[in-house]
């Protein structure tokens, strides 16, 4: 039944994620905003706020742009956008009590349930919004959060989505009416003396102990799934094997370039943060050399500092690689924007400023040839490929092949009939530069890895000795 059906874009996971869509109109209205739970964000009708305070014009519209598509991909309908031009945002209303005024009146006409802003905002300063507009208001962080929380797959990646959230509304949590009261007694309850006292601990202080708990399970969880991935990483280290990572902003073609090089079939969708949980596969470079590409989560610009910290695990696939695939959209509006938001989080991972980067420049099929040559003289390192029609792959193979470690042992040995597995091994491992059938074994002429050199130093027999 699925014959026709091609894994190049991991068809039967966008099946199963389209299967289930937000339906606009649907909801049951809430009187008390404070009833709406976090993780269950309604995000239909939005109004979209941003505050302008540095770069230009074309930077804050690109800015609220990337903002609108953050919030379809959530799920929602976008039915304006606002951009207040200030020296700095307003620290009680994020925009100035005048412009939430207007942007309570523009709600109102629009008849949106929702307004994201384009920032993280204060407890302090989401609550003032809210009293103002009357609608739920979340920040780019909530809505960035949300997102994760919608694709994440694995039971690492859920973990890693909920600490995420939990350190993010640990500070935001509100207590209403009475939870907020303290208890006391005695004097300080007006004399009321014994039987004035309180309960003990209030909800929200509860709530905060909860939160804390549970955060430290996860990080438990997180540290001991960690352990597996760190296993799995030593075991490909021990064999020696060169690894590869692809990092780069969402949506520039990650899964897709992975899909193109290695054929892992992984889903590809036309939406942000589409695929969360990092997909390792092997491939082989034009000569036959063995290495494994790692494809991660993809970056954004002011990515929440709360994921960068809980997906520190799945990170660390870059800093332990040898070489790194910088993916970056040719066809983008700012991909220079784009470069600059992946790097500032690369420079906070240990030991990841320091590898080898090959920029990748895709969607060349889509690109301007104008913005692919300005590119291309910025970044010297660079490569210009379309992981859709494959162009530019076979150039791109040949450039990791080139940037990869070394093969420094070079052996020229007499290796037993009988040791063909190490013989194998170097095809598969090495780079073979000839060989040759005698009577008393195979002549081996290949560059290798150190622990296959020792066996084969250890089972062959010079050229010199037979001859």
């Amino acid at each position: 039944m699925h014959e026709n059906i091609t894994l190049e874009t991991g068809d039967f996971d966008l099946e199963e994620r389209q299967a289930l869509r937000r339906v606009a109109g649907l909801s049951t209205e809430l009187q008390d905003i404070s009833e709406v739970e976090y993780r269950q964000l309604r995000l239909e009708r939005v109004v979209l706020v941003g505050v302008w305070t540095t770069g230009t014009a074309e930077d804050a519209e690109n800015s609220l742009l990337e903002l609108k598509l953050l919030a379809e991909t959530a799920g929602s309908q976008v039915l304006d956008g606002l951009i207040q031009r200030r020296q700095k945002p307003d620290p009680a209303t994020y925009i100035g009590s005048g412009k939430a005024l207007e942007l309570r009146d523009v709600v109102e006409s629009h008849g949106a349930d929702t307004v994201i802003c384009d920032g993280e905002l204060t407890p302090g300063q989401l609550r003032q919004l809210e009293e103002t507009v009357k609608v739920k208001v979340i920040d780019r962080t909530a809505l960035i959060l949300d997102i994760f929380a919608q694709h994440a797959k694995s039971r690492e990646g859920k973990a890693q989505v909920e600490l995420a959230q939990l350190q993010y509304l640990l500070p935001r949590l509100r207590g209403w009416g009475g939870n907020l009261s303290r208890q006391v007694g005695g004097r300080a309850a007006g004399g009321v003396g014994i039987g004035g006292r309180g309960p003990g601990e209030t909800k929200i202080e509860l709530d905060r102990r909860r939160i804390r708990e549970r955060m430290a399970k996860l990080r438990r969880q997180i540290s001991g799934m960690s352990t597996a991935r760190d296993t799995m990483r030593y075991q490909r280290q021990r064999r020696e094997v060169p690894a590869v990572a692809i990092a780069g902003y969402t949506n520039a073609g990650k899964s897709s370039l992975l899909n193109r090089v290695t054929g892992a079939g992984v889903l590809v969708e036309d939406a942000l943060f589409a695929t969360l949980d990092p997909t390792v596969r092997r491939a082989r470079t034009q000569e036959g050399r063995l290495f494994t590409i790692a494809d991660t989560v993809g970056f954004v610009r002011h990515l929440p500092h709360q994921l960068v910290e809980a997906f520190r695990s799945t990170l660390e696939e870059v800093a332990d690689a040898d070489l790194i695939l910088h993916v970056v959209d040719g066809s983008h509006a700012d991909p220079e924007g784009q470069l600059a938001a992946v790097r500032e989080v690369l420079a906070d991972i240990d030991g990841a400023k320091d590898i080898p980067e090959i920029v990748v420049i895709n969607k060349a099929d889509a690109a301007d040839p104008e913005v692919l040559d300005r590119l291309q003289r910025r970044e010297r390192h660079s490569i210009v490929v379309s992981a859709r029609t494959g162009k530019g792959i076979p150039e791109l193979m040949a450039l990791i092949e080139q940037e990869l470690p070394r093969l420094d042992l070079e052996v020229h040995l007499l290796v037993p009939y009988e040791r063909g597995d190490l013989i194998s091994r170097a095809h598969k491992e090495g780079e073979v530069l000839s060989v040759g059938h005698v009577e008393d074994g195979t002549i081996l002429h290949a560059r290798v890895l150190p622990s296959l050199f020792q066996e084969l130093e250890r089972v062959g027999k010079p050229v010199e000795r037979v001859f």
